[in-house]
């Protein structure tokens, strides 16, 4: 919203997120059954929940891969030609890993799409303030936080927790330029373009 060259944000969501910008124009959905969207450029796709909070496998399936196509879809209808995904290191449509298997699935799939520029951020573990969200806190992402801090020289980069807006940052520098499909990895380059970015 801060973005000169960008004239309308439209957000998707089952509840509204409480932001208030001349610019954004929330919409209530169910994500099973979209409304036609707006005319829109591009879109970004951060749908994403966990099998204990789902509370079953087909539940976790309904938000990771069918909220975030139909999305996909709904926006490529409309006319968007850019999309930005938050997906998960490991992502593998092959995997044993349900998790990530899932994740994989969604990458294939938007490639189907067709769009001009597909970029698909694979952070390893996502941090933020879920509270200030509404989201329940993760006992883990604490732990993991502090774990990172302490031992980060050890740790590969790719591997340290990531914070949710340094995905959000990399993705809107990505998406409006990038050729064909791009996949972010949060390694060295990437955590260094990160400390440099203003």
């Amino acid at each position: 919203m801060a973005d000169d060259t960008v004239v309308a944000v439209h957000a998707l969501g089952r509840r509204n997120p409480g932001l208030h910008h001349p610019k954004l124009t929330f919409h209530s959905v169910d994500f099973s059954a979209l409304p036609a969207l707006p005319a829109v450029h591009e879109v970004y796709l951060a749908l994403g929940t966990t099998i204990k909070v789902a509370g079953s496998q087909s539940a976790f399936r309904a938000v990771d891969f069918d909220a975030n196509f139909n999305v996909a879809r709904a926006a490529r209808a409309a006319g968007a030609t850019r999309i930005g995904l938050v997906s998960a290191m490991g992502a593998n449509s092959h995997s044993r890993i349900f998790y990530n298997r899932v994740k994989g699935e969604l990458e294939g799939a938007l490639t189907e799409l067709a769009y001009e520029r597909l970029v698909i951020a694979r952070p390893s573990l996502l941090v933020g303030d879920r509270g200030a969200l509404g989201q329940p806190e993760r006992k883990g992402e604490r732990l993991a936080m502090r774990l990172s801090d302490w031992l980060g020289p050890v740790i590969p980069d790719k591997l340290r927790a990531v914070r949710a807006e340094h995905v959000a940052q990399a993705l809107l520098r990505a998406v409006p330029v990038a050729r064909g499909n791009q996949l972010l990895v949060f390694d060295k380059t990437e955590r260094k373009r990160q400390a440099a970015a203003p």
